[in-house]
């Protein structure tokens, strides 16, 4: 069997999302799918067009991404947090021929349930902000060749990395609008598998959804993995089913990941790159056990190149800009200039800085804008968040630096309290006592403050950037 469609049409019995009131087959799936693709076509929808969706994760969130990728449109989810003045940007931005906010019901009612005709494959293109500004498109050619065409194509350049074979159980643990959940159910369902996607990220109850549906891979971020391991009973979760867990978007403290491959075994991967780039490495739990903090080396037919501030190819251990050769060629939707800001020829920069060791393997050190320059030193944010997590009575933390009339900068570390945990003058000189062995002294925040809670994504990403202008601000 080959792709969605063509297991559908053999095996339309095969469960395809589980935990909701009531199971749906793959038969239904399609089935809902062809009659979205239907509507769209009837609403004018043609190659190329864009169709908005502001959903929930469910069947529609599922059944449109894949009715517009028969019929050649791209597919825009954007995210039902956003602001009215935030979607109706981006629903003017992308010029929008359909938006679907709720549910699909109005495009599927009365049309007919077969696949639609000329069928095409169609594309995401997932709205990103990068470092600054507004939210652009990252759009990528469309092909003129079916799902069933392109399939193998995806396969060879995207999907086999991941090393899942036919048949299983993908958990989704954030929303479908984030890239990184949209293309892993996306491929999941490529492979037969069938959906567990909850409308939110629980721990306790992610625990239960694995040992209930008897998942085999999911998707995470390390804030996700922080929280799985302060569960007090999690040893008596029969986890056994899990083959897979795989982990990006965000740096993940060694000593996370080491508790999280303790626990759970070597069935930790973890994949480095982004919306532009899509995966560049993929990092068995083995490797990163002989290179702790390393993300992985470049799959194949793709290539770093660390560029430092003189614009010159750094060598070996030597810190720069990451840059990532033999990517699909995309653009900002819109946005030449910034396509044009983010590419060194033919390679892309995720605003990464990191170093490659003598093999090969991308360690990275931060992102560019995050960087604390503190006496003419470079100090990154990340590495002190990573020491902190290690202590029990932090349950989040973000490193900032902040303007100072005799260093350039100084280094504040802001502390959402684990449970139980006391903030004050003891705490904190307890926090930089546990720094000592970690951190060379000039890492060391100069100021600690605590938060009732930090403000991350769904996908674990904590934006420095609006915790550094809202803590000025005030």
């Amino acid at each position: 069997m080959r792709g969605f469609y063509e297991i559908a049409a053999a095996d339309p019995a095969r469960p395809a999302l589980l935990g909701g009131p009531e199971p749906v087959t793959y038969g239904q799936l399609h089935s809902r799918a062809n009659r979205i693709a239907h509507g769209l076509r009837a609403r004018h929808t043609r190659p190329g067009d864009t169709v908005v969706t502001v959903l929930h994760n469910g069947l529609d969130a599922l059944a449109v991404m894949l009715a517009t990728y028969q019929i050649g449109a791209y597919h825009v989810p954007v995210n039902w947090h956003y602001t009215g003045d935030e979607i109706d940007y981006i629903i003017a931005d992308c010029g929008a021929q359909v938006v679907i906010r709720d549910d699909a019901g109005a495009l599927a009612d009365g049309q007919p349930d077969t696949p639609p005709d000329e069928r095409r494959a169609g594309s995401m293109m997932l709205y990103t902000s990068g470092t600054t500004g507004r939210p652009k498109g990252v759009r990528r050619r469309l092909l003129d060749l079916t799902p069933e065409e392109i399939y193998p194509i995806l396969l060879r350049k995207a999907w086999k990395p991941f090393g899942l074979p036919m048949g299983g159980v993908h958990l989704v643990c954030s929303q479908l609008y984030h890239s990184a959940p949209y293309g892993q159910a996306m491929m999941a369902l490529q492979f037969g598998h069938a959906i567990v996607a909850p409308e939110r990220f629980d721990a306790v109850e992610t625990l239960r959804l694995i040992e209930r549906h008897r998942v085999t891979n999911a998707f995470m971020v390390p804030t996700m993995f922080h929280r799985l391991l302060a569960v007090p009973d999690r040893e008596s979760h029969d986890l056994s089913s899990l083959t897979h867990l795989y982990h990006g978007a965000a740096p993940c403290p060694p000593a996370t990941k080491q508790a999280m491959i303790d626990w759970l075994g070597p069935i930790v991967w973890e994949y480095y790159g982004s919306t532009e780039a899509a995966v560049a490495t993929m990092l068995s739990s083995r490797e990163w056990l002989e290179r702790p903090g390393t993300v992985g080396r470049a799959l194949e037919g793709m290539a770093f190149t660390i560029v430092g501030d003189d614009g010159q190819v750094a060598g070996q251990g030597e810190p720069g800009l990451v840059y990532i050769g033999g990517i699909n060629r995309f653009e900002y939707h819109g946005d030449p200039d910034k396509t044009a800001a983010a590419m060194r020829e033919r390679d892309y920069t995720p605003g990464d800085i990191g170093f490659l060791d003598p093999d090969g393997y991308l360690f990275l050190l931060d992102r560019r804008t995050d960087l604390i320059i503190s006496g003419g030193v470079n100090i990154y944010p990340a590495e002190i968040e990573a020491a902190l997590l290690e202590h029990p009575a932090v349950a989040d933390v973000a490193v900032i630096g902040v303007p100072d009339g005799e260093w350039g900068h100084k280094v504040v570390a802001l502390i959402q309290p684990a449970p139980g945990a006391t903030p004050g003058a003891e705490l904190s000189e307890e926090l930089l006592e546990h720094c000592e062995p970690r951190l060379a002294r000039l890492k060391h925040p100069r100021l600690i403050e605590y938060r009732t809670t930090l403000p991350r994504t769904p996908t674990g990403k904590l934006s420095r950037s609006s915790v550094r202008k809202e803590y000025l601000s005030g």
